[in-house]
């Protein structure tokens, strides 16, 4: 039994549901645990429905409605008019619309995973719908069955000897019955039955999840790039191919914010050996690259861009020492915000953390930690990592840019950098003339 996972760009219009389909013909003989994202980019599009809702702007609905209309057109597409799937499909937008039609949760985060899993939940069943009508055997699955978490909305952590049980329990017996079982990344659901998230771009990490709870022989990722590449194709023209790349080197970019793979993805791999390719839907006969247990010990420098930054300038309020327990606070107030430190320094009097810019979560941490200290926040800023770096390499990504601090560890190195303002010379007029 093998699992793919299909994103969000693959599935993204009528074009992209028929070449999944069109993929997934070859294996229609094989076991299959399907894994889909949300549409596109509909997953922004309903976080801006939250947005609205908490604010209560009057602009919810109109942009829930925007959302809803993007998949009838879709289905519109693919399937006739009267087709079961609309039915399908409207009955589940309604569970959003209760959720709007309820006053703001003060828990924003709660409410967020009540809405936003509506992006992955419509899009495995149009997709399950459209397989079935082709003829290949699909059964939809609703992975909050499955996918058992704690009450941590938005970030949910995984019960796995729950989920172990369930995935035996349920998906099992389905993958007897023959044919595809499709269902949805990203999501999972609390003992009390509420919809989490796992984090965003948590598809990849749904699958994972799947593989490891059912033993899966391979697991495997579809994207619009050939593989993982050792740069981000979309910031740098020189990038190539990794054909192939172990569990370590793996955890390590992605710790780092490579995008091409979800960070905890890896481990529930790693600790059952399973072997993880990243292939293109653009050309599936591409071999792609394979993420094992297998070392390789010549790797190009590897770069990763991690945009939307904000530098932490924490000190005392009585200029005293940054010492131990005045640490030991301030990563606790992190951890409990979710605030996720990238990179850290430290002097006598000061402690500086890198961290993901999310601003009501840093705004709270200064708030609440402005008893004892003084927090100065440095916004727009990026923090480049460079694993088997080269000298030349680190020259060329510093150019244009600002370094506000940097570090190197064996073979890794990080800079938090800015750009540099444009330099402009100045007209001046002298003596009826300019200069």
């Amino acid at each position: 039994m093998q699992v793919f996972k299909f994103g969000g760009a693959s599935i993204k219009d009528a074009a992209g549901v028929k070449n999944v389909a069109s993929i997934l013909q070859q294996y229609q003989d094989q076991s299959l645990v399907i894994v889909v994202s949300a549409m596109g980019k509909t997953t922004n599009a309903l976080e801006a429905v939250v947005a609205a809702h908490a604010k209560l702007t009057g602009e919810a609905q109109k942009l829930y409605d925007d959302f809803k209309e993007l998949h009838y057109s879709l289905m519109r597409e693919l399937f006739e008019p009267g087709d079961e799937v609309f039915t399908t499909v409207n009955d589940t937008f309604v569970e959003g619309d209760w959720v709007l039609e309820e006053k703001p949760s003060e828990d924003y985060d709660y409410m967020y995973d009540q809405i936003v899993c509506m992006g992955e939940l419509v899009s495995s069943k149009i997709v399950t719908a459209y397989l079935n009508k082709i003829g290949l055997k699909t059964q939809w699955l609703d992975a909050r069955d499955v996918v058992a978490t704690d009450n941590t909305f938005r970030e949910g952590w995984v019960n796995w000897d729950k989920t172990k049980v369930n995935a035996l329990k349920i998906v099992q017996p389905m993958l007897e019955k023959g044919g595809f079982v499709l269902t949805q990344g990203f999501i999972g659901s609390t003992s009390e039955n509420f919809t989490t998230t796992l984090g965003r771009e948590g598809s990849d990490y749904s699958a994972a999840i799947f593989s490891h709870c059912l033993d899966a022989t391979a697991m495997t990722i579809w994207k619009d790039v050939p593989g993982v590449l050792n740069a981000d194709p979309r910031m740098f023209d020189n990038a190539i191919k990794l054909d192939r790349l172990s569990y370590r080197e793996a955890i390590e970019m992605t710790y780092y914010g490579a995008q091409v793979i979800h960070p905890k993805t890896i481990k529930p791999l790693q600790n059952k050996n399973i072997p993880f390719f990243v292939k293109s839907f653009l050309d599936p006969t591409a071999p792609g690259t394979e993420i094992s247990s297998d070392t390789e010990e010549n790797y190009p420098p590897i770069v990763v861009v991690e945009k939307n930054q904000a530098l932490l300038h924490i000190s005392t309020l009585d200029y005293s020492f940054v010492a131990e327990h005045h640490m030991a606070r301030l990563f606790a107030k992190a951890a409990d915000l979710r605030i996720f430190v990238n990179m850290m320094q430290n002097t006598a009097v000061s402690f500086t953390i890198c961290v993901t810019n999310v601003p009501d979560r840093i705004e709270k941490f200064s708030k609440d930690v402005s008893d004892e200290f003084k927090v100065k926040t440095e916004q727009g800023l990026e923090l480049i990592t460079i694993r088997h770096y080269t000298e030349e390499t680190i020259a060329n990504l510093k150019k244009g840019k600002i370094v506000l601090f940097e570090e190197r560890i064996r073979n890794t190195m990080h800079m938090v950098v800015k750009n540099v303002p444009p330099i402009e010379r100045k007209e001046v007029e002298i003596a009826g003339s300019k200069a």
